[in-house]
């Protein structure tokens, strides 16, 4: 019974986990178990996941983030520049790490930064800001964010068609993100003598570094996922295993939770028909609106199954990821690192961040379907 209650706390402590584990459950009532349901897994989706966040977390444990901050602050002499440092990792750091790593990284370290030199009045704005910055720079890249990795191989991408379809949804973020800075009063500010996690970067971070091109030469499709999984397992299990516990398992799970749903919807006729002609021509729209209820990951997941768009699809999702808290995951990370700081403001800051959310979703819709 213990390990049961273990389970289902493990269930509920993970929203996005706990619900698709039901709808996978559910379905199962209208497509039984069977040998079949090992064909809905995609496996090359589920290894470069894992092996990307095990490279990852080893980036972490090095000290490999706090290094990049220490090293930018010799810069720093305004609360401006220092906004843009902060944004600025946000969206081009989790082109490669990932968005949600990208805020667990540099959050607590904006944080820690604002509170020692007495800027805790910026927290909100900035804070809502770097949100925005990881969720927008990492749709630039397929390592950027589950949907993107998923959607990447679903659709049998190439590089070249990626970088094509989201070059410029980033670049007017980006303006969009540099703007929104600007319209943030500047002040004096005196960086700390030492930035928290800024300690040497050990020779492990070389090891990690390798591991991280490795996994490069699988998202290109230079060498076989299965050999880059056992290469980076191998790597993490011979030089620090203790890595193996930084993964997030319970993204590992969702998917797998997904894409029996998804299996078993597919296999619906009438689940299916609807879906499909509801997304036909609507991609963009539909992906968008879909994301603001289930959150990105989970939309493109469905979604893919009932379109060959996927630029539309890909953009979709990607701007989905704006808007409530709930459209992207890594949203409500950055919410609930603010929400545990002193003097919190957590309405505050949700009405902060749903209209600049709104507003940038906004602005990006509009020009995507003009450009």
């Amino acid at each position: 019974m213990k390990k049961i209650r273990k389970s289902l706390a493990f269930l509920y402590g993970d929203p996005i986990l706990f619900a698709a584990f039901v709808l996978a459950l559910i379905s199962t009532l209208f497509v039984h178990p069977s040998k079949n349901y090992v064909t809905y897994l995609d496996l090359r989706v589920l290894s470069l996941l894992f092996s990307m966040m095990l490279v990852v977390a080893g980036f972490q444990r090095a000290g490999i983030f706090g290094c990049v901050i220490a090293y930018l602050f010799k810069f720093v002499h305004t609360t401006r520049m220092l906004i843009f440092v902060f944004v600025g990792v946000c969206f081009f750091g989790s082109m490669l790490i990932t968005n949600d790593v990208a805020l667990i990284t540099f959050v607590p370290l904006c944080i820690i930064t604002l509170t020692q030199t007495e800027k805790g009045k910026l927290l909100i704005p900035v804070i809502v800001l770097q949100t925005i910055a990881a969720n927008l720079g990492s749709m630039l890249t397929p390592l950027g964010n589950p949907q993107n990795l998923f959607l990447y191989s679903a659709f049998n991408m190439t590089m070249g068609q990626f970088l094509k379809t989201m070059a410029i949804p980033s670049a007017i973020s980006f303006l969009l993100l540099v703007a929104a800075i600007l319209l943030i009063p500047s002040e004096q500010i005196e960086p700390p003598a030492k930035q928290q996690g800024a300690d040497m970067v050990g020779k492990k971070a070389a090891l990690w570094c390798v591991l991280f091109f490795v996994c490069l030469l699988a998202v290109l499709r230079i060498l076989p996922y299965s050999i880059v999984l056992v290469i980076v397992l191998v790597g993490a299990v011979l030089f620090e295993r203790k890595t193996l516990l930084w993964v997030d398992y319970g993204l590992l799970l969702t998917f797998i939770f997904l894409f029996v749903f998804i299996g078993n919807m597919k296999n619906i006729p009438i689940v299916s028909d609807t879906l499909s002609r509801l997304v036909d021509t609507r991609e963009l729209a539909v992906a968008i609106l879909l994301s603001q209820v289930i959150s990105n990951v989970p939309a493109a997941m469905l979604l893919s199954k009932f379109t060959t768009n996927y630029s539309a699809l890909l953009i979709g999702v990607n701007l989905g990821g704006l808007g409530t808290l709930i459209a992207s995951m890594a949203s409500v990370i950055s919410y609930k690192l603010y929400a545990f700081t002193k003097d919190a403001e957590t309405g505050k800051y949700l009405a902060v961040f749903t209209g600049w959310n709104l507003l940038f979703l906004g602005i990006l819709w509009v020009s995507v379907l003009f450009l």
